[in-house]
């Protein structure tokens, strides 16, 4: 693996624990099925990285429509770089 491909990985990575932690915020009816779609995301990333990448910024911006307003996860400030 290339040193470039495993920057890619690793900004596909923060983006899907971006998405995991948006997730777990929607309402119950909103969470269910956005959870198996993160899910169906995460499996695909696994395999092919550019079409994960891809479905990815449309489960985020489909986020952006149940979640309105700037995002901001609760414990960011107790996060270290890289997590």
């Amino acid at each position: 693996m290339a040193a470039d491909d495993r920057l890619e990985d690793d900004e596909l990575a923060r983006r899907l624990r971006d998405a995991h932690r948006r997730v777990r915020m929607l309402p119950a009816a909103d969470k269910e099925r956005s959870a198996r779609r993160f899910l169906t995301i995460c499996d695909l990333a696994k395999r092919d990285p550019e079409r994960a990448a891809a479905r990815l910024e449309v489960f985020l911006a489909a986020l952006d429509e149940l979640l309105p307003g700037p995002f901001d996860t609760p414990r960011e400030g107790e996060n270290t770089l890289g997590d």
